[in-house]
């Protein structure tokens, strides 16, 4: 077999393989004396039909079969004796083939790109020492009586920390909102509108020129859209809004008592302090794992510099614009937004797309060097996870693997996380400074 590798492009290579007319015959002949044993013609007994009618008579599928034994492995050898790393299917374009001649094709691959692997261990991870503190619980606790809350209407103008119902309709340089942004419909009129007067809600400013109203008032709100509102073609205008205020509510939080407890399906309110708690810790727990996993595959980006494979980009690219697209749905966005986004859009994906890819690399090669693998049970059990977690069967989540080639996938995350797990215990830690450490985030339910 004779072998050509040409370099079109980065990751890209042209692979010319010849396979020698000795080995060509010798497969078609092996295919047609198969063919021969279980072909069933007119007039012959299984099995009895003369070489020459069968040839004849099944030449297109004889040629088929010779050239799906010839061309895979000779291009799994290609491979080998090249040392390739392909990262996607060839393409694959047939130049000679026949009886009594060499078979000879082309096949235009995508490779990992070439480079050095940096050190991996003893990389630094800083943390802080950080525990789940009573203020971390009762912030958690405040979580949870919001969601309990009742709202009352009150006779009195709106203060501070209360809610008002509003009808409102927006201009801006004298003219309807959707004028100038045709998708902006919510910022342009709305009808018995949630307010939470607090620093941080709804448009900069508007809320702060609500406190003081009362019910049946109206009022002329004036704001300035930030240089980097979520609406391009108001960023840096002046809304005008005329408003009516309908309602002024209180919000009415309940104790902290043993009914409050119950009201969770707690036992008592010491059984729901622990779970919350609980709750915390895992929080936390979770948050130091990833943001040390996070510091390591940000220090080995850093330190390798390569080419990476456009079409595996592209495909991740796909992938993330489609993340990012229903996240912004379930936002409410419309799809005019969206389209009007779109570049932006792509260009987060693209960022995103490239350093997951690399870092696939860099944590796949990694893999290979330390000889860490996924093991059938871990598979096994990742399955296990992913059938409860859609509460499907679990024949029917291994068919649906099976059926779109998942199990590749699931070997990669299995890889990957022991990958992430052998650097960070291989890793020093280091102490950070108390100011860059966050409280715990509240938990979202007991």
């Amino acid at each position: 077999m004779n072998v050509t590798l040409e370099n079109l492009a980065p990751c890209k290579k042209l692979l010319r393989v010849e396979v020698d007319v000795q080995t060509v015959d010798a497969e078609f002949e092996s295919v047609t004396k198969s063919f021969m044993r279980e072909a069933t013609l007119p007039g012959f007994r299984p099995g009895k039909a003369p070489r020459d009618r069968v040839v004849k008579v099944h030449s297109s599928r004889i040629d088929e079969e010779v050239k799906k034994k010839l061309i895979p492995d000779a291009y799994r050898k290609a491979l080998a004796e090249h040392k390739l790393r392909v990262v996607a299917y060839p393409d694959i374009e047939e130049i000679q083939f026949g009886r009594g001649q060499s078979l000879q094709f082309a096949a235009t691959i995508e490779t990992e790109p070439e480079f050095e692997l940096p050190e991996y261990k003893g990389l630094v991870i800083k943390s802080e020492t950080r525990t789940v503190t009573d203020d971390d619980l009762s912030r958690a606790l405040d979580v949870l009586r919001g969601q309990r809350s009742e709202y009352k209407d009150v006779p009195r103008p709106a203060a501070n920390g209360d809610f008002v119902v509003i009808n409102y309709t927006g201009t801006c340089e004298d003219k309807p909102i959707t004028d100038l942004a045709p998708t902006a419909k919510g910022l342009t009129e709305q009808k018995n509108f949630w307010v939470h007067l607090e620093p941080g809600q709804f448009i900069p400013g508007f809320q702060e020129q609500l406190v003081g109203t009362s019910a049946g008032e109206k009022r002329t709100v004036t704001v300035d859209f930030p240089a980097e509102f979520v609406t391009p073609q108001l960023a840096g205008k002046q809304g005008v809004y005329a408003v009516e205020v309908v309602q002024v509510k209180e919000r009415l939080l309940p104790e902290v008592n043993e009914e409050f407890a119950k009201s969770f399906g707690a036992e008592s309110l010491e059984k729901l302090r622990e779970g919350v708690r609980g709750d915390l810790q895992n929080e936390l727990t979770f948050k130091q794992s990833r943001e040390a996993r996070d510091q390591i595959v940000s220090q080995l980006l850093s330190r390798v510099t390569c080419e990476l494979p456009e079409s595996v980009v592209m495909n991740e690219t796909r992938n993330a614009v489609y993340n990012i697209v229903q996240q912004s749905q379930q936002r409410g966005a419309t799809q005019e937004t969206i389209n009007a986004q779109k570049e932006q859009i792509f260009g987060v994906a693209n960022h995103s797309a490239k350093e997951r890819v690399k870092a696939m690399l860099l944590l796949g090669r990694i893999a290979e060097q330390e000889g860490i693998k996924a093991e059938q049970q871990e598979i096994a059990q990742r399955v296990a996870q992913m059938a409860q977690q859609y509460q499907q069967p679990m024949d029917k989540m291994i068919k649906q693997l099976q059926e779109r080639g998942g199990f590749e996938e699931i070997q990669e995350q299995v890889i990957t996380a022991k990958v992430l797990d052998f650097l960070v215990l291989n890793a020093k830690s280091e102490e950070a400074p108390a100011a860059l450490a966050a409280p715990v985030a509240p938990a979202a339910g007991a």
